[in-house]
């Protein structure tokens, strides 16, 4: 497959070149690693395209009348994210040391960095091509997705040592159920959703999809569904998470969409998925899943992230060099930061405190933190080649679904 080289040390990428690049998708094109096939992009009738297209139709809406069976209670109905607040770290975590993991896709490695000194300490070799680390649901593990290596690496964050790595093939990105029954495998390249066991991580089922590039997920406030972005097929799945299976799919109406990151809003009625090639973010409702409204934010939208008070959401626009904030309550976008020296700011996640937004620059082989009250560069600090899905951890919350910390 063709190879596209990523853009230069702080250049800003136009939006032109970057669609034009669709085509040559590679590790460091979307936000996926996978060198898997292209999707067929011929233009078809804009408002068939846009249609949601129910899999099985008599199972495309799964029962709201109660959360999902062993899913920990919902602290606050009307903000799902009310156990995140700083100083609301768990049991489990409290005597961990606080450090941000940075997977390097290109070095094979996680740099560990000490939020305290913004320099790293250790350089964790781990296997190939290193996509994401994982905060399992328990909290007491940190999976390396080892996406072109077939392997996890588990590190224990009490002590910062790797472990022997499991085999898994092509783990692209990681979730857990709320209900901690299952982990669920973004199989980008296969095409699948591979459901397993959530400490052995031995396969309980696994289910094929028919879009390209399966990455990033969230669960409904219930814990009974969860959207899915497919990155270079431009559309989204929905899937029952009791019955394991995909109930609905949609595609995005705009040529050329490739969704990345999602994220559930705190009163559990909207889904934000960011586009990279639509430069902003799609605002769905998860439940109807009907076709959503764009929001444009800045080129090459990638991360979401929501404030420690559930106010804000921090979006990262790679492809400028900019942070977009949204306010919740004002449902509009605020302000817009801009990182001094250019940058290529992807995914990360918000310090304990709530104080500090960290991300990885993926095409510049550094990690920036922001400071989130007033948007300034506290640190941009270097790390190994391609850094991308980086997890600060330990964070507030009672239990993790996964990705680069997604907290309950």
């Amino acid at each position: 497959m063709h190879r596209m080289s990523p853009p230069t040390r702080r250049t800003t990428v136009p939006a032109a070149t970057l669609l034009a690049g669709v085509a040559l998708l590679s590790p460091l094109a979307g936000c996926a690693g996978s060198d898997g096939p292209r999707p067929d992009r011929t233009a078809t009738d804009a408002a068939t395209r846009a249609a949601a297209r129910p899999v099985t139709p008599e199972r495309s809406e799964p029962s709201r009348s109660a959360a999902l069976p062993g899913m920990p209670p919902v602290r606050d109905p009307k903000d799902i994210y009310a156990a995140d607040r700083p100083g609301m770290l768990s049991p489990v975590v409290r005597k961990f040391p606080s450090r941000v993991y940075v997977p390097n896709t290109n070095s094979d490695t996680v740099s560990v960095i000490d939020p305290k000194t913004y320099k790293v300490i250790e350089t964790i070799p781990v296997g190939r091509q290193p996509q994401h680390v994982v905060p399992s649901w328990d909290l007491k593990t940190l999976w390396v997705n080892n996406n072109r290596g077939h392997t996890l690496t588990p590190i224990d964050p009490a002590t910062g040592k790797a472990g022997e790595p499991v085999e898994v093939h092509d783990p692209y990105n990681l979730y857990f159920t709320p209900d901690g029954k299952y982990a669920v495998v973004m199989a980008s390249l296969d095409r699948e959703l591979v459901f397993r066991d959530p400490h052995t991580m031995k396969v309980r089922k696994t289910e094929p999809v028919d879009c390209a590039g399966v990455n990033h997920a969230d669960f409904s406030a219930d814990g009974r569904y969860f959207i899915v972005s497919c990155e270079f097929s431009g559309e989204l799945l929905k899937v029952d998470t009791a019955k394991m299976k995909v109930v609905a799919k949609l595609k995005l109406p705009f040529e050329g969409a490739m969704p990345q990151d999602v994220k559930l809003s705190p009163d559990g009625k909207r889904y934000y998925i960011a586009d990279m090639m639509a430069h902003g973010v799609w605002v769905l409702d998860g439940a109807k899943f009907t076709v959503p409204k764009l929001l444009p934010t800045g080129e090459g939208a990638h991360g979401v992230y929501v404030s420690r008070d559930s106010k804000v959401m921090y979006i990262s626009n790679r492809g400028e060099g900019t942070i977009s904030v949204f306010d919740f309550a004002r449902d509009r976008l605020v302000k817009k930061w801009r990182l001094p020296d250019g940058g290529s700011p992807d995914m990360g996640g918000v310090s304990a405190d709530g104080k500090v937004l960290w991300l990885s620059g993926r095409y510049d082989s550094e990690v920036y933190a922001i400071d989130t009250t007033n948007g300034k560069e506290l640190a941009r600090i270097p790390v190994g080649g391609g850094p991308h899905g980086l997890a600060v951890y330990p964070q507030p919350g009672r239990y993790s679904l996964g990705h680069t910390g997604v907290f309950r």
